[in-house]
């Protein structure tokens, strides 16, 4: 058996609500958000290499729109290791595509991890402990092992997982068997979560070997691994468009949970970066140059050193600068973003903004 972790890193999304700082081009992975001097997907990577051996052993999958730009920001990473998705097709397509391939070349016993490319995390040490960890259960077990993030707050914008039943401990740290998976819920509901303590946010990430997860899609979405087997990614344009959680994980009988704590943030809006980057003595983040009169709370960015914002009397405000756009939207409502897109979308005149 191949011991060896072979980690995918998932970067197909558009991120969206960070624009007008991501664009079609430009996504959120080819960003740098936390202030350093590596995007997110570099970051994910570098995070990763350490328990892979190398390059050789990490993947990647993508958009065929966005391919080129994420062979420029990992030069090192061999081509036959990116997957070019002809179009996005949701998390499930992408796990189930990237395991037939990594098990085709290495077999059915290879472990295997899935990364989104835009999280932040603060502590190597303990992410690496938790990888060791979770491997040790996924290869020798019929698992499915995702990292349940501890809750510091009653977040409605996660999905939570409800820990049942424990089955060991790994490196130290303590597995169980999945209870149920909860989508975004109300915040009432968020508080009696955290209040059981029984309860983690859904971070999206997986290990697994290659042939426990490949049965469990041939039992729950054969709609989507059988077309693939017999196709290829030719069939793309055809799968349905469903989330690795909807398609198996909520249905799955053998996914467990390692709850975990290694300071984890999704970096899903604008609210991220105040998360990260907030300061006690400054009552804004400010990543562009700002000159304010009595304004607080908010956040203000501009990617031209050169533009100054200049803010009187605001609070809880996003403000960003990038090229030709101006954003300027309550910290409460940056989930619309979307909404403003589609608008973007179906008039010619903007649509070069995108």
């Amino acid at each position: 058996m191949n011991k060896s972790l072979f980690p995918v890193i998932l970067a197909g999304g558009k991120g969206e609500r960070f624009w007008p700082l991501s664009r079609q081009n430009r996504p959120k992975q080819f960003l740098t958000l936390d202030g350093g001097s590596r995007s997110l997907l570099q970051a994910t990577a570098d995070r990763l290499l350490p328990l892979t051996g190398g390059w050789e052993n990490l993947w990647v999958i993508t958009s065929s729109q966005i391919a080129q730009g994420v062979q420029e920001q990992l030069p090192e990473l061999p081509s036959h290791n990116l997957l070019i998705e002809s179009q996005g097709r949701d998390t499930a397509a992408a796990v189930a595509w990237s395991s037939l391939e990594i098990k085709k070349r290495y077999g059915e016993d290879t472990l295997i991890g899935f990364f989104p490319a835009d999280h932040w995390i603060a502590d190597q040490q303990a992410f690496e402990n938790t990888l060791t960890a979770a491997s040790l259960l996924a290869a020798n077990t019929a698992a499915i092992v995702t990292l349940g993030i501890k809750p510091t707050f009653p977040s409605t914008g996660y999905g939570y997982i409800e820990q049942g039943e424990k089955m060991g401990t790994f490196n130290d740290l303590p597995a169980y068997h999945v209870n149920r998976f909860t989508e975004k819920p109300d915040r009432q509901t968020a508080e009696h979560f955290l209040s059981t303590g029984r309860f983690s946010w859904n971070s999206g990430m997986f290990i697994f070997r290659a042939g426990v997860v490949l049965n469990e899609l041939h039992i729950h979405a054969p709609e989507i691994i059988e077309p693939i087997e017999k196709d290829g990614p030719s069939i793309y344009p055809q799968l349905p468009k469903k989330s690795i959680d909807y398609a198996l994980m909520e249905k799955t009988s053998l996914a467990y949970v390692l709850p975990v704590e290694f300071g984890w943030d999704d970096l899903g809006d604008w609210n991220a970066i105040e998360r990260l980057l907030k300061k006690e003595d400054n009552p804004n983040v400010e990543l562009a140059t700002h000159i304010g009169l009595d304004t607080q709370g908010s956040i203000v960015y501009a990617t031209n050193p050169e533009d100054v914002i200049v803010s009187i009397g605001l609070e809880d405000l996003v403000i960003v600068r990038d090229r030709n756009v101006t954003l300027i939207a309550k910290k409460d409502r940056t989930q619309e973003i979307k909404q403003i897109l589609k608008t973007l979308q179906s008039d010619p005149r903007y649509t070069h903004l995108l």
